[in-house]
């Protein structure tokens, strides 16, 4: 649908990063082009995925897999990009890329090191990581290893482990502080058991059809002289990857008589960022726990992916828990007045962090300037990462505008970029300077005089995951973004997304709403509910114990009134509760129910 644009400028909201106390998933870094895993007919696309965040020095250092380079910040919303290819060079001089790196703490340096099943690649150091400042520590690592990951104990003891397979376990050893050798010999920390946690299961529906399950991704924290051994599971394609965690008196241990926690760490099950897996977990400058994985993309490819972080923590049971509850809506940033991982007596958290601001455009109208192929206009506002519009080019002038339906209080807005007909010479972040976007937002009450919300017509920055949260709330009916640079390809966008209050009342709660376990195979059970007529989406929380339902899934479309869910552990009772959402707000929750 076309629209031609016309209507008054009025006047112009002014915005600054500096001011913001929100952030939105995917996070909004330069995420580097790439052909991986070939030169397809897709053509070339970002992505990432295997994140680390660790804290040093007070400030936040991001590595990820094919980036050649790194991210620091200091309030963990603007990211800044170093460039550095810790890799060899191969191949007459091409760098390798550091793939699903480790990173480690020991005193006062840092440690990094990428994936290898070789002995030659070298393990570095640096005590000023800012300034790009590093020397090998050891020439060439004698333990190589895939999917590594690094930890320092409280009594300084150093542990690696490492493990991507769907046949072999994750393994663990304990290295050398001086040499950095191992110490005896490795052990097999865990091994996937899909038998009986159903979320275990590869493939998009859980079922196992064509490979068995990947484990990967090590990662261990400690908390209350317990260890955390985190894992990736079952696929870094699907919708279901995810987090596992293994808790232990010890950080090496016989992994064959080990059993996890029964539901996933972290996963994300629905809207429009999904997955939760391969990550890591850290703690913020005031003491707060996150933790930051990999979103699934997988369109151009399977390994096209982003990166989104979460709140983390752990309850008054040491029970080890992420939320993703609304994991894709804005969510407060660390602040020291914020103590936001002090879940209440009820263990409740689903709220926490949760700024409570509602899409607002979900599956409402669209118009735009021009429409390329088949990359229509309402898969802008569908709520599905995989889909996009794209304009027939990347002109300046092009446009978007979606209509909220009814005069609506906008607070943030996100636009969520695609890669369309990206330019064949596009490779990490080389681009002669060009690799920027710029636009103007525009908002309206009734669609015929305009003021400029958000003016980026000067931005030199690469913003492929824009957030915005405005420096005061206004009164819209209409968003409209017209673009006036894009990096390279066409302006395409798979998510113009606007958060804030519909102005009105918010759903009923759901009235009836209840699970059928199979019995043929409790890992699954199918689930139903009576739909609310003014709700867009429903969260469906569950867990082994009624007051520990920390995993969530989000079902959109409220025509859509029922789920087949396969993630549960065969050997334990479930909880279940629901709640309905709208633009205005989250409905009571239905009463807990047991599932035997």
């Amino acid at each position: 649908m076309k629209r031609l644009f016309f209507g008054v400028i009025l006047f112009i909201v002014v915005n600054s990063n500096a001011q913001q106390k929100t952030y939105c998933n995917p996070i909004n870094i330069d995420y580097g082009y790439t052909p991986i895993p070939n030169f397809s007919e897709w053509g070339r696309h970002r992505a990432t995925a295997d994140p680390v965040i660790v804290n040093y020095k007070g400030e936040y250092y991001l590595f990820s897999t094919n980036q050649w380079g790194y991210w620091w910040s200091g309030d963990m919303l603007n990211w800044n990009f170093i460039s550095k290819k810790f890799l060899r060079p191969w191949n007459g001089g091409v760098y390798d890329e550091l793939c699903a790196p480790a990173v480690g703490i020991v005193g006062d340096t840092m440690l990094v090191f990428g994936s290898t099943y070789t002995r030659k690649f070298t393990l570095w150091m640096s005590t000023n990581p800012k300034a790009n400042e590093w020397k090998p520590l050891i020439d060439s690592f004698d333990i190589g290893g895939w999917d590594p990951a690094f930890f320092t104990d409280d009594d300084g003891r150093f542990y690696m482990y490492n493990g991507s397979s769907n046949t072999y376990p994750l393994y663990g050893v304990e290295l050398d502080r001086k040499t950095f050798q191992p110490i005896g010999t490795r052990m097999p920390m865990y091994m996937l058991q899909d038998w009986r946690y159903g979320w275990q299961r590869f493939g998009e529906h859980m079922d196992n059809t064509f490979l068995d399950p990947f484990i990967e991704g090590s990662w261990m924290t400690k908390h209350n002289n317990k260890y955390y051994f985190q894992y990736g599971a079952p696929g870094t394609e699907f919708s279901g990857y995810g987090d596992g965690v293994v808790v232990a008196e010890k950080p090496l241990f016989d992994g064959v008589q080990t059993f996890p926690q029964s539901d996933p760490l972290s996963m994300k099950l629905g809207g429009f960022a999904r997955g939760a897996g391969h990550g890591s977990t850290f703690t913020d400058n005031f003491g707060n726990y996150w933790h930051i994985s990999t979103i699934m993309l997988s369109v151009k490819n399977n390994f096209e992916r982003r990166l989104g972080i979460w709140p983390a923590g752990f309850d008054k049971d040491d029970v080890m828990w992420c939320n993703t509850a609304f994991g894709d809506y804005p969510h407060l940033l660390p602040y020291s007045y914020y103590k936001m991982r002090k879940p209440k007596e009820d263990n409740n958290i689903d709220d926490i962090g949760f700024t409570g601001w509602m899409l607002l455009n979900y599956k409402k109208p669209i118009s735009v300037s021009s429409t390329l192929g088949s990359y229509y206009a309402n898969n802008a506002n569908d709520e599905d990462i995989k889909t996009y519009w794209s304009a027939a080019t990347g002109n300046k002038g092009e446009w978007i505008e979606t209509d909220l339906g009814n005069v609506s209080t906008v607070n943030a807005v996100q636009i969520n970029y695609a890669d369309q007909d990206v330019a064949d010479d596009h490779l990490g972040k080389i681009n002669g300077g060009e690799q920027y976007h710029q636009y103007k937002m525009y908002y309206s009450v009734d669609g015929k005089k305009w003021n400029v919300l958000i003016d980026k017509s000067n931005n030199k920055t690469d913003i492929p995951h824009e957030y915005v949260e405005l420096t005061a709330p206004v009164q819209a009916r209409f968003i409209k973004v017209e673009n006036i640079h894009m990096p390279t390809g066409k302006f395409a966008i798979s998510g113009l997304r606007v958060f804030g209050n519909g102005n009105g009342k918010k759903p009923e709660a759901v009235k009836t709403f209840f699970v059928l376990r199979t019995e043929k195979d409790k890992r699954s059970g199918w689930i139903k509910w009576n739909p609310v007529n003014d709700a867009y989406a429903y969260n469906i929380y569950y867990g082994t114990a009624p007051d520990k339902l920390y995993n969530c899934i989000m079902t959109m479309d409220n025509t859509k009134n029922e789920y087949w869910f396969k993630g549960m552990d065969l050997k334990k009772p479930y909880y279940f509760t629901i709640e309905s959402i709208n633009e205005n707000g989250v409905s009571e929750k239905s009463k807990v129910i047991k599932v035997d």
